[in-house]
């Protein structure tokens, strides 16, 4: 096999002072951070989709970047290429994992019959890359948005037609899930929403994504996979309003239909702020309701309103979200996909790279902060001496659930006085955090 990637080596560490384009500056995969390897913190997985497939077409604008490979693009042999480049750029940055969509990974032929076909043929080779590379599944998903038959949803559509065509599309990818060991498998309603409520049977709607699902479940545990199932939360875009709109709407939706023994979430943070909320929110929430799966890492553009999906370079919010995953207790089967594209402008190869260099530094150093954080011990003391009232007597009771609410309507009436709560020192806390992350 050729070299793709011609003119970009393999990247290694070099230390921050290095003005090395093609070098790490702060991710070291095997220093030792709380006890585990960078690299088992972060788990970082390459996005098959925009890795591979974005060619940098807007609504606005044509492609500006070519990812043929040296193959005509929609045919078997640029299938064939794609994976030899997204394992050769794997190797040359140290990532172990990658995501897929069925819709990504061989062209769409006339019939489901010869599509699977595809399928299986280009798994095959997808397989041996993977023994060869040591390479793993993050996660596998199916495309439920793209096609023109998914307009009104897959599981939410009010076709039985396109229902039992998505659930087709679903059945193999989960095949092909267990067939090359994915850790993982994503629904992320891309269109399980609505446009107006006038034409919509909301309860309808949600119930048939709900079975759907558990379908899914009871499809994939009976064929071998023992994985987890992810909800992607998404706010909006391309639907008005998506059911799966937050990760506490998201949670919801799992308890009332039974489906949260085998669904986490899958957050992603460019989609906590199309929610109106912070990533760190997000995750925390997800982390306190013990539903923290995995996770999509990229950040949005505050001044645009829609899904950017870039690389990420903010370390404030990379901090944020390794504080909240290490508070977790790490990744189970999850771990850090770079659902990300390079801008438009940014159309070599060789930006490619970089983008992902800048991308996993930001983590690295996010995960050195956040570890910094935690073993400086001020913010988690602040926290629990903030909330130690509830440590006496009454407050234990309270706490267990043995106080009565006419105990403490008395309690407080005899009080002689209720004063106002100690400061919330946020700035102080802000300030500790900059100290410990400009740190020397």
């Amino acid at each position: 096999m050729s070299e793709i990637f011609k003119n970009v080596p393999k990247v290694r560490y070099e230390g921050q002072n290095s003005t090395n384009p093609y070098a790490f500056k702060f991710y070291d995969a095997e220093r030792i951070i709380m006890g585990k390897p960078m690299k088992e913190h972060l788990r970082f997985a390459m996005a098959w989709w925009h890795t591979l497939c974005f060619t940098g077409s807007d609504m606005f604008g044509s492609p500006t970047m070519d990812k043929s490979f040296g193959a005509e693009c929609g045919t078997m042999e640029h299938a064939y290429k794609k994976v030899d480049a997204g394992f050769e750029l794997m190797d040359k940055l140290g990532i172990e994992y990658f995501c897929f969509h069925d819709a990504d990974i061989v062209p769409q032929a006339d019939t489901i019959a010869e599509t699977n076909r595809r399928l299986d043929e280009i798994t095959d080779y997808i397989k041996e890359k993977m023994e060869k590379h040591n390479k793993k599944l993050l996660w596998g998903t199916a495309n439920l948005f793209s096609s023109p038959i998914y307009m009104n949803g897959a599981g939410s559509t009010n076709s039985v037609d396109v229902y039992c065509r998505a659930a087709g599309q679903i059945k193999k990818a989960l095949e092909l899930t267990v067939k090359i060991g994915g850790l993982g498998f994503v629904f992320w309603g891309g269109r399980e929403g609505y446009e107006s409520l006038w034409n919509t049977d909301m309860k309808f709607e949600q119930e048939n994504i709900a079975s759907l699902m558990r379908m899914a479940v009871d499809y994939g545990r009976r064929i071998g996979f023992r994985g987890d199932f992810y909800i992607e939360p998404k706010a909006k875009e391309p639907m008005k309003h998506q059911y799966d709109f937050d990760v506490a709407t998201s949670i919801a939706f799992l308890r009332r239909y039974g489906l949260d023994k085998d669904f986490k979430i899958n957050i992603e943070a460019n989609h906590a702020t199309l929610a109106g909320h912070t990533f760190q929110h997000e995750l925390r929430v997800a982390a306190i309701n013990g539903m923290l799966g995995s996770i999509d890492a990229n950040q949005g553009d505050l001044l645009l309103g829609w899904d950017t999906d870039e690389f990420p370079y903010n370390v404030y919010e990379t901090t944020a979200c390794m504080y909240e995953v290490l508070k977790a207790g790490g990744f189970k089967n999850g771990g850090l996909n770079f659902d990300a594209k390079t801008r438009r402008p940014s159309n070599t190869y060789e930006d490619l790279f970089i983008s992902f260099i800048l991308g996993m530094d930001s983590f690295a150093l996010g995960l050195i902060n956040a570890a910094r954080i935690i073993e400086d011990g001020r913010i988690d003391a602040f926290v629990k001496e903030r909330y130690s009232s509830f440590e006496s007597e009454l407050g234990r009771k309270i706490r267990e659930g043995k106080a009565t609410l006419e105990e403490l309507a008395e309690y407080s009436e005899k009080a002689v006085s209720v004063t106002v709560p100690d400061s919330g020192r946020q700035e102080y806390l802000l300030s500790v955090i900059n100290q410990l992350m400009l740190k020397g």
